[in-house]
């Protein structure tokens, strides 16, 4: 492409955006914007930064404000309250120009050269992708320098919700993640944490999205403070587990309930063969209450299934609702 042709090209709609949510960042802004540029200084076509600042209380927002008067393409939103990832991804999406939406940590765990690899599966137009993440934990991802009782636990989180979705993901909380702007213009985002990751997982699947994985490399943490709090995404994560596939928990419980009573009910029989059947025992009640109870948690775990079921429909309903006013 020639100079004139790639001035035309800059001057047109915005290709892609690179989103970064930012809170209490203001070691790393000046790093993070150069990096990031650095890497899209090969790239053709017309692009933007775009930092949304959650509610910082350092000098997070005046050291971006300041990047942001004299830097091309960077724009800067910011809000007063810490409210979480979940509220800076989705104050991002809103006011993304791009055609294509990649999100990244702000500290650069993951190095900014996976930007135009995730921008370039999702402009295959062979592969056809919605949706791509980075994945640190599939076949060719790396993780480097982190700590490692952080790392298993990060693992073992991700390896429980691979179970949660109709397809799997080796790595489902990452933020590392390119999007078409349509999809995200379907989508009816809520969440304010670091679960909205699953919230949208869950969502470009029901409403029939093709969604990659590709290999990508994670390293610590540099400069700053982690913003990572185990025991509540923990928590918040098993929460959705339980409710996004609620068979493998209230299945699971039902099945051993009903194990239980076959082998007690095995062992009334054994008792009653061999006359040693002591009447006084309340083995026979607990085996109907286990019988009972297990039964009563699968057809919870049904109805529960259903209920996802028809809560994907509506998914795809209102898919087709947003995409309308879109347009």
């Amino acid at each position: 492409m020639n100079g004139e042709d790639k001035k035309t090209e800059m001057s047109g709609e915005v290709e892609l955006t690179v989103l970064a949510p930012m809170y209490n960042e203001a070691q790393n802004v000046e790093n993070t914007v150069s990096k990031i540029r650095n890497t899209l200084e090969r790239f053709d076509k017309r692009w933007e930064l775009l930092l949304v600042n959650d509610g910082s209380d350092d000098e997070t927002l005046p050291i971006a404000r300041d990047l942001e008067s004299k830097t091309e393409n960077l724009r800067v939103i910011s809000y007063p309250e810490n409210c979480g990832r979940g509220k800076a991804l989705r104050t991002g999406f809103e006011n993304a120009r791009g055609k294509y939406v990649v999100t990244i940590d702000f500290d650069l765990s993951y190095d900014p050269s996976h930007i135009l690899r995730i921008y370039d599966e999702l402009k295959d137009e062979q592969q056809m992708n919605d949706v791509v993440l980075g994945s640190a934990y599939m076949d060719g991802g790396r993780v480097v320098g982190v700590n490692p009782i952080r790392l298993i636990v990060s693992k073992i989180g991700n390896k429980v919700l691979e179970y949660t979705f109709p397809q799997s993901f080796k790595t489902s909380t990452c933020i590392l993640r390119g999007y078409k702007k349509e999809v995200l213009d379907a989508l009816e985002l809520d969440s304010d944490g670091k679960e909205i990751h699953l919230d949208i997982l869950s969502k470009v699947c029901a409403m029939g999205y093709r969604v990659k994985e590709i290999p990508a490399t994670l390293s610590s943490r540099r400069t700053g403070k982690s913003k990572f709090h185990f025991r509540r995404t923990s928590v918040r994560h098993l929460v959705f587990s339980i409710f996004e596939r609620p068979i493998l928990l209230f299945g699971a419980v039902g099945l051993s309930l009903i194990l239980a009573g076959l082998v007690i009910g095995l062992y009334v029989a054994w008792l009653r063969y061999f006359g040693e059947l002591n009447p006084s025992r309340p083995l026979i009640p607990l085996m109907i209450i286990m019988l009972i109870m297990g039964s009563q948690f699968f057809c919870f775990a049904f109805v529960a299934c259903q209920n996802i079921h028809l809560r994907n429909e509506l998914y795809k309903l209102q898919k087709q609702i947003n995409l309308l006013k879109k347009n």
